[in-house]
């Protein structure tokens, strides 16, 4: 007996399996890797994949179903459905990130699940297109999510504050905050200003490597969208008496004009003019080359709950886009891997917290949605589908 047969028996009960959940179960059945439990919402356990250890999984990852609805919610709605049901406590698990982990390690064989049905993904696509970072967009964009507010991200963000990827260099042992200033160090070696160079900063959060550059010599003129971010780096930058060499602008980037000296970009996937010899540093999440495509034609729960108008680039696209602008990839560091690590102590964080972020009126669908995210975002690295790197830039 298999999880397709029709009925199933479990001591004198016999169950009708609904047909959305032998689909389901049949693109199960196609798992390479790993190994899930599973047990439905007739109490019936089944088991499914080779077994096995895949990197940091070892062991077989749970997951249980609280109404047979569900199967047909994924099946059409694809991962932002799965998310929805997560934060509607429809489905739990003992290890979220393991088993999202697993299903990204299983992406091709359940690729019809977590993807949706063309109509579904249809919806969410007009609905991300809707939200696009255009400039009438940019700012309402960066308010749904960087102004929830200082308070909220200072509870789960080390004490750099640093929204970010941090950068490990192979001691997974060490410290968030160190890592954290690790990649600001790096950044500005890969700009190698002189002294009173001035530099630009896209996307400047909580000041972080302002801070760094300002701590350096230069000068530095940061922008943002985000009135909360920017008024806690202002205070930043003032403590450390640095305001004198730090301008905090909220403004779009597209509306930036002049040269600089260099410019950073950490997770903020754009760039303006540069001085000649002037070299830029980006760092920005990509998605693999053979998966862009599809993920350019639909739009996932990233898109629909936690960045709208967010877009990944691939790294050819990234290049071909650099190119386009007039610059050529000097060098090329990445560091996914270490992304994962960095989610896994947000998440822990996170989760050490909550009580705190319920206090700050946040209700348990927002907590859900939060901790389905912090747990997603690693899946991705894991499976290497996603990545991040920091892009070196000098003009062509």
């Amino acid at each position: 007996m298999n999880a397709l047969d029709s009925t199933f028996s479990s001591g004198a009960r016999r169950t009708s399996l609904p047909a959305t959940a032998r689909i389901l179960f049949a693109l199960l059945e196609r798992m390479d890797f790993g190994a899930l439990t599973l047990t439905t919402p007739d109490g019936i356990t089944r088991r499914f994949g080779p077994g096995g250890s895949v990197g940091e999984l070892d062991g077989e990852v749970d997951l249980t179903l609280r109404d047979w609805k569900l199967c047909g919610d994924v099946l059409t709605g694809g991962d932002v459905a799965f998310a929805e049901a997560f934060m509607d406590d429809r489905w739990e698990t003992s290890n979220l990130a393991a088993l999202l982990t697993l299903i990204a390690l299983n992406q091709r064989a359940l690729e019809v699940a977590f993807y949706g049905r063309w109509w579904r993904q249809l919806v969410f696509r007009a609905k991300h297109l809707l939200r696009s970072n255009t400039k009438r967009r940019a700012r309402h964009n960066v308010v749904a999510h960087y102004d929830l507010g200082n308070d909220f991200y200072g509870l789960w963000l080390d004490p750099t504050m640093s929204y970010s990827s941090a950068l490990f260099n192979g001691d997974m042992s060490g410290s968030l905050s160190s890592a954290q200033e690790a990649k600001y160090e790096r950044v500005l070696r890969q700009l190698a200003p002189e002294a009173g160079a001035h530099l630009l900063e896209i996307g400047c959060g909580w000041g972080g490597f302002a801070e760094c550059a300002a701590r350096a010599g230069c000068r530095v003129t940061a922008v943002s969208l985000s009135d909360a971010q920017t008024t806690y780096a202002r205070e930043r930058v003032a403590e450390a008496i640095l305001q004198s060499q730090v301008e905090f602008c909220i403004k779009d980037y597209r509306d930036i004009s002049g040269k600089f000296d260099g410019i950073a970009s950490i997770e903020m996937f754009e760039a303006v003019g540069v001085k000649p010899g002037a070299r830029a540093c980006i760092q920005t999440i990509t998605i693999a080359n053979d998966r862009f495509e599809q993920y350019r034609q639909t739009s996932d729960f990233i898109q629909q709950y936690i960045f709208p108008g967010g877009m990944l680039a691939s790294p050819e696209m990234f290049e071909t886009q650099v190119q386009a602008a007039g610059l050529e990839v000097d060098d090329v560091h990445s560091f996914g891997q270490d992304y994962a690590e960095t989610l896994k102590r947000w998440l822990a964080a996170f989760d050490a917290h909550v009580d705190k972020v319920r206090a700050q009126n946040f209700d348990h669908r927002f907590i859900r949605c939060w901790r389905f995210y912090l747990a997603y975002c690693p899946a991705g690295f894991a499976s290497e589908t996603t990545d991040v790197a920091q892009y070196t830039l000098v003009a062509a």
